[in-house]
């Protein structure tokens, strides 16, 4: 049984990176199990931070947006501005914690806003 190499926080030897630092690189895991782990020390017994390495020389590249992609993307990001309750676009996402826009889930705010 094999057990995956762990290293302390910043010690990480070149070639192993995070999903971030091969994002960052154009790379992308490409399939690939995590190769080692990275553990940050937390204090008064709390367990420690853990980040999943992965072998950059095993990476593949990042695959390009197509223009279904682009449409994909366009199309959920939409969805996500839209209100339910008064079909508009917000012109930004609307936080899951109010279900609508702000005006639609302040009224009385906005009305008192209007008339001062």
């Amino acid at each position: 049984m094999s057990t995956l190499p762990i290293f302390r926080w910043h010690l990480a030897p070149d070639g192993y990176a995070t999903r971030r630092q091969l994002r960052a690189r154009n790379l992308r895991p490409g399939g690939q199990g995590v190769a080692a782990t990275l553990e940050r020390p937390r204090r008064r017994g709390r367990p420690p931070l853990v980040a999943h390495l992965y072998r950059v020389d095993l990476a593949k590249p990042v695959r390009p947006m197509t223009a279904a992609r682009w449409r994909a993307h366009a199309a959920m990001m939409r969805a996500r501005r839209t209100c339910p309750e008064c079909q508009r676009d917000a012109g930004y996402v609307i936080p899951p914690t109010l279900g609508s826009c702000v005006t639609c889930a302040y009224p009385e705010e906005q009305r008192a806003a209007r008339t001062a």
